[in-house]
């Protein structure tokens, strides 16, 4: 007797076909023989396709819907991807040394691009999928620390002599902490859903350092910190680490790169890495600062990048920590007091309690500012 197909059996006999459709649309070599999506918090959907080949044996991609969403000009995403990849994979060729220099490789559409744009359904793009790989979405010890700031800093080294200016800002003022933070002050002074009574000591903790926002961009404007090209999005997940030895392999997600300070990238690694706890913990005695994981963080950094970071950039890289965890802070408090209109939410004030994690670690941050910069100093002089 025939089974009768469950509607979850319908929905994925359409998944299948669905990704089979996609695929057939790229350069792929072989037959679809498998798929399934991978819904691991990226904001882009996405596939895993097998294919096998003439020979046997099987090979994977990845196919992924760009999110117009969150990327208003999809477009130029895809030249900031193709021309980073492009220069990383050319770089690679001729250096031919360690594996935190691989990247990943897209593959032609019908057409010549690198993307399809099918009608009502957006852009989509096909890369290799690195086989041999994993990511971690916590840190758990400090050799995780030092490859993730090791392969961050040598995705930095790789594209250091790529200008600027050749990509696109794809989010316009992601980094701009002062115009986040005069955005704060007109929220807070408008109150347009009433919540500013619960928040008052938050604002009042923002609002005393907010000489802070200004720092790296006067340093821009002054043109002690050099413009780069950066990866605004250096959390741990985003690093392929090898299986069996756990170095790092690669760096993915690069919807975000853009024009920008290095600083942003590492200090975003700091903030992300050096606490033990969640960014939405509301027990703040367990937010505290891991100087440990930090060093283990510039200790690779500075392995990877110090061969083009100036005196200036070495010199701001602990502030960056404070920095960008105040920025994040100020984004959350904001979206708060806008009604949580912006970052998605599970329970309530959670984006206040998010903001509270974040300042709690800028205290622990300005604790050991001192002890940060004299090990950043200290390491870098090691290295040259």
């Amino acid at each position: 007797m025939e089974s009768v197909p469950t509607n979850q059996t319908k929905v994925a006999d359409r998944v299948l076909a669905r990704i089979a459709e996609i695929g057939d649309m790229f350069a792929i070599e072989g037959e679809f023989v498998d798929g399934k999506e991978i819904q691991s918090g990226h904001i882009n959907t996405t596939y895993c396709a097998t294919y096998r080949k003439s020979d046997g044996t099987e090979d994977r991609y990845i196919l992924q819907k760009i999110n117009s969403n969150v990327f208003k000009d999809p477009r130029a995403v895809m030249r900031n991807v193709e021309k980073v990849t492009r220069h990383i994979n050319w770089k690679v060729l001729r250096r031919r040394t360690d594996s935190a220099g691989q990247t990943l490789n897209l593959y032609p559409a019908r057409g010549g691009r690198n993307y399809i744009e099918l009608p009502g359904d957006g852009i989509w793009r096909c890369y290799n999928y690195i086989e041999g790989t994993h990511t971690y979405d916590i840190v758990e010890n400090t050799r995780q620390a030092y490859q993730a700031g090791y392969a961050f800093g040598s995705f930095q080294d790789l594209i250091s002599d790529m200008n600027p200016s050749d990509l696109v800002e794809t989010i316009p003022g992601f980094h701009d902490t002062r115009k986040r933070f005069d955005r704060l002050m007109e929220v807070a002074r408008l109150d347009p859903v009433a919540r500013l009574e619960s928040c008052r000591e938050e604002l009042d903790f923002i609002r005393q350092r907010e000489k802070d926002v200004d720092v790296l961009l006067d340093l821009q404007k002054a043109g002690r910190l050099p413009v780069r090209i950066t990866h605004n999005d250096t959390k741990i997940n985003n690093v392929m680490l090898d299986e069996e030895t756990d170095q790092a392999v690669c760096v993915i997600d690069l919807d975000t790169v853009m024009p920008g300070l290095v600083l942003y990238d590492v200090g975003d690694m700091v903030r992300t890495v050096t606490t033990p706890a969640a960014e939405d913990e509301e027990d703040l005695s367990k937010v505290r600062f891991r100087i440990s994981m930090f060093q283990s963080i510039i200790e690779g950094y500075l392995d990877a990048a110090s061969g083009f970071l100036t005196q200036e950039e070495i010199d701001f890289l602990a502030f960056s920590g404070k920095l960008i965890t105040l920025e994040i802070g100020i984004r959350f408090l904001t979206d708060y007091l806008e009604g949580d209109v912006y970052f998605k939410t599970s329970k309530p004030n959670h984006n206040l309690i998010r903001c509270r994690t974040q300042l709690k670690l800028v205290s622990c941050l300005e604790a050991q500012m001192e002890e940060m910069e004299k090990f950043v100093q200290k390491r870098a002089k090691a290295i040259k």
